[in-house]
């Protein structure tokens, strides 16, 4: 598809779906805004690929908890004069079985939401003027994705906090949707098990290649979505493929939902 124009931020775009998403826009012609915490040396790499297939990058770092990093990553985009997407891709996790309720502090709470819930609220409030600029200028309304999960709906997932997060993410895509039309769209993306490094960070290698198998082993599509399977729905939300569309949540997961 030709996105030539289009301006975008990606938060948590060093690597995993983040960079997948980042790097299908550049492809497209977008000019694209690399978000990261910590992960310098990632955001470069991912930078390069985009700067590679002729895409205009800038690589800002920030934590999406806090409301300052959020107006920073913002900023960078100022220069275009517009935003015509803003995915909040950003997102954190502790792995904890759900029945260990010992396992989580008010702490684990609260960082999980600021990064995964309050993270993108206050993205979307920093980034709200460009977007709606971004608008006026092509006549169409402009575009929130919401990186959310299943587990946000099925109350699954690497921790009871985290689900309860994405939950929260869940209701706010709608309530965001409902208060910035018609300029401003907004929908989120629920996705299964995806075989990035996320699962490798929280289970080891090991304990992901189970994760692997018994996902494989069980969904209707017996496959792993990968992170550009994800990131092509990401894309789809965020550009004018899907202008008549906001307020949706979107379940990407193999079919795993339709297991009884």
């Amino acid at each position: 598809m030709s996105w030539d124009g289009l301006c975008a931020i990606v938060t948590g775009s060093a690597s995993g779906l983040g960079a997948a998403t980042a790097s299908i826009l550049a492809k497209g012609g977008a000019r694209v805004v690399i978000n990261y915490s910590s992960s310098h040396k990632e955001a470069e790499q991912t930078a390069d690929l985009c700067r590679s297939a002729g895409a205009e990058v800038m690589v800002v770092q920030g934590d999406v908890s806090r409301d300052e990093d959020c107006r920073r990553i913002v900023a960078a985009a100022a220069a275009w004069g517009r935003l015509d997407a803003l995915v909040n891709n950003a997102g954190t996790t502790k792995h904890v079985p759900h029945d260990n309720l010992d396992g989580l502090s008010a702490e684990d709470f609260q960082r999980l939401f600021g990064v995964n819930t309050i993270g993108p609220f206050q993205m979307v409030r920093s980034a709200r003027s460009l977007l709606e600029a971004g608008a006026k200028a092509s006549g169409r309304a402009s575009s929130v994705v919401n990186v959310s999960s299943v587990a946000g709906i099925s109350g699954i997932g690497s921790s009871v906090a985290y689900a309860a997060s994405k939950g929260a993410l869940n209701t706010i895509t709608l309530s965001l949707a409902r208060a910035l039309a018609p300029l401003i769209r907004v929908n989120a993306v629920c996705p299964g098990y995806i075989d990035t490094p996320w699962f490798t960070k929280g289970r080891g290698v090991e304990g992901a290649a189970k994760v692997r198998d018994a996902v494989v082993a069980k969904v209707p599509l017996k496959r792993a979505s990968s992170a550009e399977d994800v990131a092509g729905l990401v894309c789809f939300l965020a550009t004018p493929q899907s202008s008549n569309m906001s307020g949706e949540v979107v379940r990407i997961d193999a079919g795993a939902h339709l297991i009884t």
